[in-house]
């Protein structure tokens, strides 16, 4: 019950035609799974805010090939029609010389077959060689059916269809220049359903576009022949409950729903709370977890209350052990400096300022821990992802990883902070196929008192 939503390229509309048809499928009160390939926040708000459901992402490097089989069985199980949305073209993975964690490395990973979007402005015949290559470049891989996207008129169509016809390949949709949904983004890709006051008059528009451009009648006996492996045993681990307050708001929301998962089937009561907009910290707390997020776009917001920033200083300073990932880091600095060069006070817990700049830092790295801190042990090695657009201005005294690239072994600056009981850094992490980073964390927030000197 199961297929995936693949491009043959970035920026043929594969999030459109994904959010169309799981706005088309709840419409008809299916109830309905999806998944994200690779490390992706974004996305899969607009997915969850559609479903009623966490959309889990399905990573290999940041995970493992067996825990993207046993994510996917597990959550798609109770469901009536599961949805993938791929990454970028369907064979393009971490690097050039194979598709490790492309769309095309999940589909064979589930053995689920594969519906290819195709962008067929500026061309007619051609487009024929173009689906014709796609679905034989890897014999794997069942490519099921096409969706013909930016068609320009009847004519243009029907030149489309004629080119196909040889292949014996359906076509499932078809969705017109004039019918393309914008949904408006920034600088790290498309603005977070929070901040959208118009969203439910866009996912009306969507489940219209679901319903008139796609061939029901094609699609529904596809989404109905996939029976997923079952998962194995979950494990979970309830020794006791430890209360962590976790940043959630338009500034702090890159969350993978995995990892909040694992937080509370290791025993975590996770208390959501608002930088942003609350004076104070929730009571009775052991931990705090700041995400990634926007700090820079609500950094003035995030500046004016002070009475947060205050107590989560005087928080982390009685050591209360702490866990900032890339905008997270961000709001431990002294200040962030936005694009427009304002600077904007934070809570100063690292004497350095989060800069932005024009220049995208994005990809997978292996870190290796350089010392201890509440998350890993030094010599823990362990696999994130960058993605970020600010860099600090001053780097540590003693970095908390050293990062090497995914393909090329390239060595990256060391970075990260670790200080109090602090663990900060850029590195996106998933809790996975590496729980001991969470468990480690948990025990640390666990014990009521600990008596490490302040660094």
């Amino acid at each position: 019950m199961a297929l995936i939503i693949a491009g043959e390229r970035s920026g043929v509309g594969k999030t459109t035609v994904t959010l169309a048809l799981l706005a088309a499928l709840r419409q008809r009160r299916s109830a309905v799974q999806s998944f994200k390939v690779g490390p992706d926040y974004i996305d899969p708000m607009f997915h969850a805010y559609i479903t009623g459901r966490p959309c889990r992402n399905l990573d290999p490097v940041l995970t493992s090939e067996v825990y993207v089989q046993d994510c996917f069985a597990r959550h798609s199980q109770t469901a009536e029609c599961t949805l993938i949305e791929g990454v970028m073209g369907l064979f393009d993975g971490a690097s050039g010389k194979d598709d490790t964690a492309s769309t095309a490395h999940i589909a064979r990973l589930l053995g689920v077959p594969v519906v290819l979007i195709l962008n067929c402005s500026s061309t007619s015949r051609s487009v024929a060689a173009i689906a014709h290559g796609y679905r034989t470049f890897d014999p794997r891989i069942q490519v099921v059916g096409v969706v013909l996207n930016r068609v320009g008129s009847d004519r243009h169509l029907e030149l489309l269809t004629q080119a196909l016809e040889p292949l014996n390949l359906p076509i499932l949709g078809v969705l017109r220049r004039q019918e393309e949904i914008a949904l408006p983004d920034r600088h790290l890709g498309l603005i977070p359903t929070a901040e959208l006051k118009n969203l439910d008059a866009v996912i009306e528009r969507l489940a219209h576009l679901g319903e008139t451009c796609f061939d029901w009648e094609k699609l529904l006996p596809l989404l109905g022949a996939h029976s997923p492996t079952p998962p194995s045993a979950e494990e979970i681990i309830l020794n006791r409950k430890v209360r962590v307050a976790i940043a959630q708001d338009p500034a702090f929301s890159f969350y993978y729903a995995d990892n909040l998962d694992l937080l509370q089937n290791l025993g975590a009561e996770l208390v959501p709370w608002s930088p942003m907009g609350d004076r104070t910290l929730p009571e009775n707390i052991q931990g705090l977890y700041f995400g990634g997020g926007f700090p820079e776009v609500f950094a003035a917001q995030l500046a004016d209350n002070q009475l947060a920033r205050q107590v989560v200083k005087a928080a982390i300073q009685s050591d209360m052990p702490t866990y900032a990932e890339c905008g997270g880091l961000m709001y431990l600095c002294d200040r962030i400096i936005d694009f427009e060069q304002n600077a904007h006070e934070m809570t100063g817990i690292f004497p350095t300022a989060a800069v932005m700049g024009k220049r995208l830092t994005l990809g997978y790295r292996q870190a290796t821990a350089l010392q201890d801190s509440c998350l890993v042990k030094k010599g823990d090695r362990f696999w994130g992802h960058e993605f970020h657009r600010s860099t600090l201005e001053q780097a540590p005294d003693q970095p908390l990883i050293a990062l090497e690239g995914y393909e090329s072994q390239q060595q990256f600056a060391p970075e990260g902070w670790q200080k109090y009981q602090v663990h900060a850094a850029y590195t996106h992490l998933h809790f996975g196929a590496q729980p001991q980073l969470a468990k480690r964390f948990l025990n640390y927030c666990a014990v009521e008192k600990r008596s490490t000197p302040y660094r």
